[in-house]
Parts: structure tokens; sequence; C-alpha cells
């Protein structure tokens, strides 16, 4: 290796400050000096004692004994702690007048576990060591990293925030058209049974006229109560446009569930609603349908007759919900 192996001689001050991670190894293999960042790799100090006691060279191998350590000279070495783990790199050279050894160590590619390790900082790596800039590179590399993952989480937060609003009735928090229509579509593909449920409120026209649009709205916000605690958590309930509204029953297939829901739906939304010193009065005409009344579900279909259905509740009377019968192979005549 050619320079590498020649005697060299500075003193230990200057071997510190060149050098803070150097061993002086003495003819017997003893450590008679240690570089002060070195020294903090141990919780005692490691002068006085046989290098072989603290470190393994696993390359080379074979190199076990002072001897065969001064007979690799200019070798690059690679070691680690007995103790800790530490793994090392480093070259060992004759000391002046043949006196020993002196080794220069480095962390290698392990540097940036070693400071977190041993709590290093950039006064304990020589001046002129690589080892530095890729600290402040490392340091500045998370804390970009760690401000992009706050900017993602706040970026999809957001996102998420805009999708939510843009699926929700901003007065009744209810889900909207375009959020039920995506429920319809998704259930459709399931080819999962399915209940569907229009409700067109009762006098609420009248509502309007008597007490102002306020009064409307407060009358909209209750039935959406309403609408919300008589269902399941999986049910979609929607406000689909001025005093209509829509819900959609995955897995239902039989009528009498939906039959019981619309009389308890019926009857709440026919409770007066206190309003500025007087009551409004609205009642609920509901239209329904099955998908397993039909051999092919098809949603433009079933809603057409969900909102036949509904126009035969109101045709009735009003306050009341119709089942439709949909398109069931006994109903499909020959051409």
């Amino acid at each position: 290796m050619g320079n590498l192996s020649k005697p060299v001689g500075i003193g230990a001050g200057g071997l510190d400050l060149l050098m803070p991670m150097h061993l002086r190894l003495d003819p017997l293999g003893e450590i008679a000096g240690c570089g002060p960042t070195l020294r903090k790799l141990f919780a005692e100090s490691p002068v006085r004692r046989p290098f072989f006691d603290l470190f393994k060279v696993r390359r080379p191998t074979g190199i076990e004994t002072p001897a065969a350590l001064a007979a690799r000279t200019g070798v690059r070495l690679h070691l680690t702690t007995l103790d800790g783990g530490v793994s090392l790199r480093g070259v060992a050279t004759p000391k002046h007048e043949g006196r020993g050894l002196l080794l220069n160590l480095s962390f290698g590619i392990s540097v940036i576990e070693a400071v977190r390790r041993h709590g290093l900082t950039d006064g304990d790596f020589a001046p002129t060591d690589l080892a530095v800039e890729l600290l402040y590179l490392v340091e500045a590399k998370t804390a970009v990293a760690e401000e992009l993952r706050r900017l993602n989480g706040r970026l999809e937060r957001a996102r998420r925030l805009a999708e939510e609003e843009a699926l929700t009735d901003e007065l009744t928090g209810l889900r909207n058209r375009r959020a039920i229509d995506q429920a319809l579509e998704a259930v459709i593909a399931t080819r999962r049974p399915f209940g569907l449920m229009h409700l067109d409120l009762d006098f609420f026209k009248e509502v309007n006229d008597s007490f102002g649009h306020a009064a409307g709205d407060e009358v909209l916000r209750a039935v959406a109560q309403v609408l919300s605690r008589e269902t399941r958590t999986g049910d979609t309930v929607a406000r689909i446009g001025g005093d209509e509204f829509m819900m959609l029953f995955p897995g239902l297939s039989d009528p009498a569930p939906m039959k019981r829901l619309a009389a308890r739906v019926i009857a709440d939304v026919a409770r007066p609603i206190p309003f500025g010193g007087g009551v409004c009065r609205v009642s609920a005409s509901i239209g329904m349908t099955l998908s397993v009344r039909y051999d092919r579900p098809d949603l433009a279909r079933m809603l057409a007759d969900a909102d036949e259905a509904l126009y035969a509740a109101k045709r009735a009377g009003r306050g009341t919900a119709v089942l439709s019968e949909g398109m069931r192979p006994e109903r499909r005549r020959d051409p």
C-alpha cells in the first residue's frame, strides 16, 4: 500500500485533532492512547487494555494477535467492538521508530447509527471528515422528509374533506344526490339485493308560505334526524333536492321490514315541529321498490318505479307508503 506503511511521528494532541478516532498500540498490543471520539464508545477508558479484548477484526480473517495485526499494516480493516457491536473501518501503520502501531478508525456507513447511539456531534469528527457533511445532509433530508410527510397528511385530509363535502347535503348533513347515485351504482355492481325508498314531504310549501324559508329549513333538518335515527349504519340516506329524500337499504329483500320502517318514518315526520313560537306540520309520502322484484335490476327502471309509487301514495291521500310491484317475470307480456 506504499506510504501507508511508513512510520509516522505526530504528537498525541495532533492525533486527537486530526484523527479523533485513532488508537495507539504498544508493541504488545495494549492500547497506549485513544482518540476522544473513540473513547465515547466505551463505558470505561480503553487505555491500558489489550486491543483484542475490546475489538474483533472481521476482515481480513485470521487477525487475532498483535503480531498478525502488525503484519497487515496498510490493509483496510473491518472491525467491531466486542461489547456494543459498533462496526468500524480502519487502517494500521507502524508508529514512529517502530514502537507499536497507530490505527485510524471510522464508522463508515454506520456513522448515522453511531451518532444516534452515542450522542455524537460534528465536534467529534475531524474537520476534514466527510462524515460531517453526511450528517448535515441526513439532517436536511430528514427535515425535508418530515415536512413532506406533514404536507402530504394535510393534503390527504383536505382531499378527504373535499370529497366528503362534495357528497354531503350542506343543510341537513345527509348524503346528497351524487352520493346516493354512487351508492346505487356500487350496490348494483355487487348484485346484492337492496331496497329503495323515495320520500317526499306533504304540505312543505305551506310551511314556507306561512312561516318562511327558515322554518322550512328547520323542518328539513328535523326530517333528516328522523331518517338518520330510523335507518341502519350501512344504509344511505340522502336529500336529493327540495323536500325530497331517498334511502338505500343494501341486503334487503323482504318487503315487510321496509314497510314497518316506512310506517315509523311517516309517524315520526307527522309530529309537530316547533319553530319561532309556532308549530310546523308536514307529512311524508313514500314510494318503495325492491331489487328482487326484477329479473335483472335496472337502476333507471327502479328509480322510475319508486317515483311512480311515491305519486301513487300522494294520490291515495298522502302520509302513506306504496310498494311498487317491480318487473317480475309473471308481469311481462309477449309482444
